[in-house]
Parts: structure tokens; sequence; C-alpha cells
């Protein structure tokens, strides 16, 4: 067989696995040692596949995904998502719709010291949302707020989904990380001024909360001081050169754990908050290495057979404009994000689509803030928006059918989001074109 027919099987076979209920790490694996067999022997695979895993797994690098979710957790745990919602509540909760506003806030502001969007939304949702119900703000409105809210911690640094991709293509993780920054708060405002229009029906948020003295929000900004210093921590010292990506994420961990012994609502079950944290942290880093490990062996058949590079070289003497080609792409991840997790998403596409972009010139951070944002918009899109399954488990007395109802506004704001940086690329590439010690 010619290497096209091989590829088209092992491809198809991705999704044959997947649809017999195989994990996507399997899934990969499988394919991909399918292909290496047809392409070479079984002897070359079992030569190559004997230490693939330490070769793969073994990277200075990766010791930063569970080191930001072992932040994050702790951050959790020190009541730092509801000390960060009682602040933008005195701040916003006055005007239309503030508590959904409040509730992005937070979310924006939890995402500075968690790199996990599911852990965001279920934590700013355990405290949001009830108040929410109080105001009698819609069930879409609340619910869909902080689903679309708990995506910021995807994008927003530090974030585990922008260090996947950057050990996956081999760019800069700090270069990954400072480029979150500003798309994040591109982010953030457009849902606030998405919320703005659909509070202007009264029926959407019913109560508007009085407002508070300037006294108030003033002193009140002095509970959010956690945030800030974790943000500083690790965007500052990498920013300015003074710490690598995992030296900031071992520093933030190491202060977020401070944090935790030093809260008050932590003593009493601190052993247990301890070990629920270092539970979730190993976890979470195992099934993100499988996957690699996975898209390790189906990128190592592809690059026997060197399709991508086939692909490259036809689009880039092609007659496509490239900006088309780019959109093409990323208007892929739409149908993928409605059946596949962002990690899976990532090491499925960027094997084929991140050596036509680099092919095309364009700047290799700039497509992975795209990227990740499409992969966002799949966290809150049916029938597998999981962060849209997060908050149902939250609010029980809402069907699923209207959060996804509510979160869908959010969608096309996140698609206006994802224009404005497709097309000013300068929002992304700025930052780490300033950074000091790059």
């Amino acid at each position: 067989m010619d290497d096209v027919t091989i590829t088209l099987i092992a491809t198809g076979l991705i999704f044959v696995f997947l649809l017999l209920g195989a994990p996507v790490f399997a899934a990969l694996a499988l394919a991909g040692i399918t292909g290496l067999i047809l392409v070479e022997d079984s002897a070359f695979v079992l030569n190559r596949l004997k230490s693939y895993s330490y070769a793969q797994s073994a990277s200075y690098l990766l010791t930063v995904i569970p080191l930001f979710i072992l932040m994050g957790a702790f951050a959790h745990h020190a009541g730092v998502g509801r000390k960060l919602f009682d602040v933008a509540r005195k701040w916003v909760g006055h005007m239309p719709g503030g508590l959904a506003i409040a509730s992005v806030l937070t979310c924006a502001g939890f995402a500075a010291t968690s790199g996990s969007s599911v852990a965001t939304a279920a934590t700013v949702g355990a405290v949001a949302i009830p108040e929410m119900k109080r105001a009698g703000y819609d069930p879409r409105l609340s619910a869909g707020a902080v689903a679309a809210g708990g995506v910021l911690g995807v994008l927003i640094p530090p974030s585990v989904l922008l260090i996947f991709y950057a050990a996956l293509t081999e760019v800069s993780a700090g270069k990954m990380l400072v480029a979150g920054v500003l798309p994040g708060l591109l982010s953030t405002l457009v849902f606030i001024l998405g919320i703005r229009v659909i509070s202007a029906s009264p029926q959407m948020a019913a109560t508007v909360l009085p407002k508070s003295p300037w006294r108030e929000r003033v002193a009140s900004v002095r509970n959010g001081w956690q945030v800030l210093v974790l943000f500083v921590i690790v965007l500052g010292g990498i920013y300015l050169g003074f710490v690598t990506a995992t030296e900031a994420a071992a520093v933030g961990a190491c202060a977020a754990f401070i944090m935790l012994l030093c809260a008050r609502q932590a003593r009493g079950e601190l052993g247990a908050k301890l070990v629920e944290s270092l539970r979730n942290a190993v976890t979470t880093t195992v099934m993100i290495l499988f996957t690699m490990l996975g898209a390790g062996i189906f990128s190592l058949f592809l690059s026997l057979v060197q399709i991508p590079q086939q692909i490259a070289e036809v689009i880039v003497s092609s007659d496509i404009p490239p900006l088309l080609v780019v959109g093409l792409m990323l208007l892929a991840y739409f149908p993928l994000g409605m059946f596949l997790d962002a990690f899976s998403m990532l090491v499925i596409t960027l094997p084929i689509m991140f050596p036509t972009v680099v092919s095309l010139g364009f700047d290799p951070i700039w497509f992975g803030i795209l990227a990740v944002k499409m992969c966002e918009i799949g966290l809150i899109t049916p029938p597998v928006g999981l962060n849209v399954f997060v908050i149902a488990g939250i609010d029980r007395q809402t069907p699923l059918t209207r959060i996804f109802h509510g979160a869908w506004w959010f969608v096309i704001m996140e698609v206006v989001t994802t224009l404005i940086l497709f097309f000013f690329p300068v929002i992304v590439t700025i930052l780490p074109e300033m950074m000091l010690g790059k």
C-alpha cells in the first residue's frame, strides 16, 4: 500500500476506536502502532517503543503541569474564589447583570491562579450561582456566564493547555504563557459587554443590587491580594526574565501552599485538603502525559510517512491565500470540539496543522492562542461541553438544555473575540516580543 492509503487507514482507526469507547490516548497509540507496522514491521515498532514513554515524558518542561495544578488547588482551598467574588460583587453588582459580570471577573481572577477551566468553573460556580439564583437571574444567564467564564482558565496564564501546546510544538513555554494575557483580558471584556446586552431585558437579571459605597469598594480590594501575589510571581517573573516557566510554577505553588496554611477556613481540614490537592494534581497530570504519549506514537508514524510535510508543501505552493488556509484550519475545531476534549483536539490536529502554519510564515505563538481559543469553544458546546456538565452538577435544578442555551450566547462572544485576534495578531505577539531575558 502507498503512504497516503496507510495514513487514511490509521486516521480512520482513531475514530473507530473512539466510537468503540477507547480512551483518546489508547485510540491514538493503537492507530499509530498499526500505521507503523504497515509502513515498517513489528520488530521496528517494538524497538522504537521500548524506551519511547521515558523519552517523551522525561522533560523538565512538563514538571510545570502538576505544579500549576497544585497552585490552583491550593488557591481554591484557601478560599481565593469566594474572596474574589465578594470584591467583584461590591464593584459591579449594582449594574444590570452585575452578578453575572462579577462571576466572569471572578473567573478571570481565579484563572490567574489555576491552569484548569474545569477547576475555575467549579470554584466560581459554587459561589456565584446560588447568589444569582437568589437575585432572580434567568438560569440561562447565570449558568452560561460561569460555564463560559471558566474557559478563561485555559487562556489566562498559568494555563496547562498553553504549556501543553508549547510541549507539543517545542515553542517557548514562557512566551506562550505571556501571550495569553491580553487575549484573556480581551475575552473578559467581550463577555462583560455581551452580558450587558443580554441584561437589557429585565427578565434576565431581575434584581439589581444596591450600590456599594466607594469606601467599601476600595476596602474590599485588599481581599484580592492573593491573586495579585501569584500573578506577579508567575507572570512577572517570567516576563522580566528572572525565572523560567518551570521555576515560576514551583515558586507559585509554594506561595499558594503558604496561603493555604494561613487560611482560616482550611484549619481543621488541612490534611484532607492537601490530600485532595495532591490527588487532583496526580490524576490530571497522568491523564495529560498519557495523551501526550498516544499522540507521540501517532506523530512518529506521521513523521515516517511525511504526510504533514507533503500537505504543507502543497498548500504553500498553491494559490490559496494563507490567511484563508489558517481560517479553514481553525474552523475544523468546531466539529471536533463537539466530541473531544481540548487536549485531544490539539494532539490530533497539530501534527498536520503546525508544519503548515510554520511553512506559511505565521507566528506559531499567534496560532497557538487561536487554537486554544477554539478549544475553549469546545468546552461549552454540546454534546460534550465539559464546563457545562460541571455547572449542571452544581445547579441541579436547571435542565442541561437550558444551560447549553445560555452557553450559546457566549459561544458567539468567543467567535467575535477569536476574529479580533485573527485579524489583529499584534494583540497576541506584542507582550512576548517585549519580554526581558527572552
